[in-house]
């Protein structure tokens, strides 16, 4: 059969890197599964039980000797994928096949390699986060003093300047970066518990030494390279599935940031000043030739949104799981779990490519500030024809009856805005001098000084953090 006669996930194919999708890919499952059970083994062997060093050795050298069309056969015929794989690894390893899964339950070898696996994806995550937060602090140091006109309600508001909003952009981006690794610290494995999570089956196999069944566990987990965190101290047959409600509540609020941060790019986009990248010959529609749409945003905004619809999904798995086990969350969760993670490290590398080549059209964002910066000043104009002796009422009357004027002006096309003009030639305006007000840099605040302690405070630390892994940005060219 032909690959295009069938479906394929989209993530996979358009979206997600080579890194996150091999990490939920068949084999590194499987590949994690075993080296479970070699850990497995090599613990039980150190603390007594009948398995030799040739046995375990065995394991060993067959752990990447993978036949998924040997499982795939013994699948068919079992209905249990992780039985399939037990026999498979034993055909390849056939001296240890009688002491592969001793005293284990499947959720023994699947639930920790779940988490070891979502330990790597998280990590990753991270990396691509702080990658983000490093091009949008660069950016906003390049542009810390652009003034920019404000919005608040999609309105026109007070002006900030372009490096203080790509600053507010990458906070967003710092907490979820600060979300994410809070998520990894708190990660834990579900250990060596058997069944329904009581370690009966393994306490049997040493004789009812709860001492040597505890130390098995801690081997096991030492030698996953995961001696620093505990496991979890009560489990049923699973890990508890809040967890994977936590994760993917993590990854949406990076998702969210991403959305945030898109949506103001489109909309600066049709403002005319800020483009996102783009190709030479790229095309922005079939119809339209001379379109040049934001389609990375647009694509990074639509992976977003698919990860932060995926939180209750995990929540209602969580909520929906009965006593020690039920299996409903199988099928669900080979879904959400990896379809969340490839979403979103799709739409990273989207934000890396876009947020290390984001041009700014400083002429375009002067116009439509100037357009607006005379009603801006209205306070500051009232409060200096105060300042040269008018009363404040009629100050405040002069200005709206003539910013009232200029916008209906402006609204019919027959001019533009000339309120400083106007306020000059009133009488009331008589003394005062009006030409610092058509200055954008008078009303920008503290919004370069506030971009200068942002990097300092904020985006320095996570460089020194993550140094070595800003170097790149993903091929989005297609």
């Amino acid at each position: 059969m032909d690959i295009n006669d069938t479906y394929r996930s989209p993530l996979a194919t358009r979206n997600a890197s080579a890194a996150m999708s091999g990490l939920f890919s068949p084999k590194q499952r499987v590949r994690t599964w075993r080296k479970i059970w070699l850990a497995l083994a090599e613990a039980q062997h150190e603390l007594g039980l009948p398995i030799s060093k040739q046995q375990v050795q065995a394991l060993r050298d067959a752990l990447e000797e993978i036949d998924f069309a040997a499982a795939k056969d013994h699948e068919k015929r079992l209905r249990h994928d992780v039985m399939a794989h037990v026999h498979t690894y034993g055909e390849s390893a056939p001296e240890a096949r009688g002491v592969i899964h001793l005293g284990a339950t499947s959720q023994d070898i699947v639930c920790n390699a779940d988490i070891l696996i979502m330990h790597q994806a998280l990590e990753l995550i991270t990396s691509k986060l702080a990658l983000v937060i490093d091009r949008l602090g660069t950016f906003a140091v390049t542009h810390r003093d652009l003034p920019a006109l404000g919005f608040t309600h999609y309105q026109a508001a007070q002006p900030t300047t372009v490096g203080r909003r790509a600053a507010g952009w990458a906070q967003d981006f710092v907490i979820a970066l600060e979300e994410i690794e809070a998520r990894l610290t708190g990660l834990r494995l579900r250990g060596m518990r058997g069944a329904t999570g009581t370690q009966a089956s393994f306490l049997g196999l040493f004789d009812g030494d709860s001492a040597k069944v505890d130390r098995m566990e801690a081997l096991v987990a030492e030698k996953l390279g995961w001696a620093s965190a505990p496991s979890w101290p009560v489990s049923g047959q699973t890990y508890p599935r809040l967890v994977d409600a936590q994760v993917l509540s993590s990854l949406a609020v990076a998702a969210a940031g991403i959305h945030k941060t898109c949506n103001d790019l489109r909309l600066l986009a049709n403002l005319g000043e800020i483009r996102e990248p783009i190709e030479k010959s790229q095309i922005g529609s079939s119809a339209m030739a001379y379109k040049r749409n934001p389609m990375r945003c647009e694509r990074a905004t639509g992976l977003a949104r698919f990860v932060i619809s995926m939180t209750q999904n995990a929540y209602d798995t969580a909520a929906t799981q009965w006593l020690e086990r039920t299996l409903d969350d199988s099928s669900n969760r080979r879904l959400s779990l990896p379809e969340s993670f490839m979403a979103l490290d799709g739409a990273l590398d989207i934000m890396g490519n876009v947020t290390d080549g984001l041009v700014v059209i400083e002429g375009m964002t002067k116009s439509n500030l100037d357009r607006e910066l005379p009603f801006l000043a209205s306070e500051d104009l009232m409060l200096a024809a105060t300042r040269a002796g008018a009363d404040r009422q009629d100050a405040h009357e002069v200005v709206r009856r003539h910013a009232r004027d200029v916008a209906q002006q402006m609204e019919s096309g027959t001019g533009g805005n000339d309120l400083l003009d106007r306020l000059q030639a009133d009488p009331l305006f008589a003394g005062v001098e009006l030409d610092g007000f058509s200055s954008a840099e008078r009303f920008v605040g503290r919004a370069p000084e506030q971009v200068d302690q942002f990097i300092e405070a904020t985006v320095a630390p996570i460089r020194a953090r993550y140094a070595g892994k800003l170097g790149t940005t993903a091929d989005l060219s297609v």
